[in-house]
């Protein structure tokens, strides 16, 4: 099919003005609006055609595009896609129906059950509950559906009947005048909230709702590798809707707890090993947390302060593809600050083995009170 021409569906040059476009597309809306020609397809087509080509070419940045690009520059996607479905000779209607909506003679039918509202939970987790995934149950108070009517929101052994104001399509329509004619204007049903049916008898458990109020247990899988902070979306998890509609998203946002011994960046995990003078001279081998348990790391004789020994693998699960993370062990060297008498000469012996210049030896009151203990 040959793509249709914007300007020429308002029949105007390629350089017409604003004011051009409104009045061309007054003219031809008022000739072609469905009311004016009830029972027509040809004309609805046709009026779908030209309200879209206004509502490309009166923006002046979706003008640029399909000045430059054509249509496909405005609309995305390529020709024989959904979106493109109609277009040609049969006419803008699925692109009419993106930019406005149902519109015309047709009345639609109700738009089916309503869907409940979505909900929000926060659920609280360890570093190891979120390094390796877990299986968490959630007290939660949500719309269940009411099980004395079954969701239908009818009394037991009563039925719905169809709508008397909307007649079963769920909307009622209200007709204006406006420039361009009588406008039609479609909205939900009043009287029967959108469903198209009515309750004579409500169900005196739910009052007619379909759904009640409960505490309900939840089993939530929680994926290895999640961060605090994040959250889960669970569709269909939520409260339920409206007279049997299905139920809404529930939302759990996660938080997890800080663990003293570690820090998390990412999916590497950072622990402080602290060790002693004579340890970093001579190594050692040391003990230090993990997630999985307690783990021995060889120090190297002359460790300096401030190195990192790193353990592979020893860290936080990949959230997306394979593997873990790795636990950093920072060593740190402590040097005493009090030392007997006994410690303090040996390292005065070991200083002076080694050439090594030291402050003296406190003779002061307080030294000599702290010597007398």
């Amino acid at each position: 099919m040959a793509e249709r021409d914007l300007y020429e569906l308002l029949g105007v040059g390629r350089d017409a003005a604003a004011d051009e476009l409104k009045r061309a597309y007054r003219r031809k809306a008022r000739e072609l609006h469905p009311d004016t020609n009830p029972d027509d397809p040809a004309a609805e087509a046709e009026f779908k055609q030209v309200t879209v080509a206004y509502e490309i070419l009166s923006d002046p940045d979706r003008r640029a595009q399909y000045d430059r690009f054509g249509l496909q520059g405005v609309m995305g996607g390529q020709p024989g896609s959904p979106e493109w479905q109609n277009f040609g000779e049969g006419g803008l209607g699925d692109l009419f129906e993106a930019f406005f909506g149902a519109m015309g003679g047709a009345r639609r039918g109700p738009s089916g059950p309503i869907p409940g509202p979505d909900a929000e939970v926060t659920l609280r987790l360890t570093l190891a509950e979120a390094a390796f995934g877990a299986e968490k149950s959630l007290e939660v108070r949500l719309p269940v559906a009411c099980e004395a009517c079954d969701a239908t929101g009818a009394a037991p052994g009563t039925t719905s009947s169809t709508c008397e104001d909307c007649q079963g399509t769920g909307e009622v329509r209200r007709v204006r005048q406006s420039i361009l004619g009588q406008m039609v204007t479609a909205m939900p049903c009043a009287r029967c909230q959108g469903t198209g049916r009515t309750i004579a008898s409500p169900c005196p458990t739910c009052r007619g709702e379909g759904r009640t109020t409960a505490a309900t247990t939840l089993v939530v899988d929680v994926p290895a590798g999640v961060e605090d902070g994040s959250t889960m979306r669970l569709s269909g998890r939520g409260a339920a809707g409206f007279r049997g509609g299905p139920n809404g998203t529930l939302y759990v946002h996660l938080g997890v707890e800080r663990d003293a011994r570690f820090e998390r960046h990412g999916d590497d995990l950072h622990v402080a090993a602290p060790i002693t003078v004579a340890q970093a001279a001579l190594g050692a081998t040391v003990t230090v947390p993990t997630l999985e348990g307690d783990e021995e790391v060889e120090i190297e004789r002359g460790c300096q302060p401030g190195t990192v020994v790193r353990l592979r693998q020893r860290g936080v699960t990949h959230l997306r593809g394979r593997g873990r993370g790795d636990l950093h062990v920072h060593v740190e060297v402590q040097v005493p600050t009090e030392l007997d008498e006994e410690s303090e000469a040996l390292l005065r012996s070991l200083a002076e083995h080694r050439g090594e210049a030291v402050a003296p030896p406190h003779t002061g009151l307080f030294s000599r009170l702290r010597s007398r203990r």
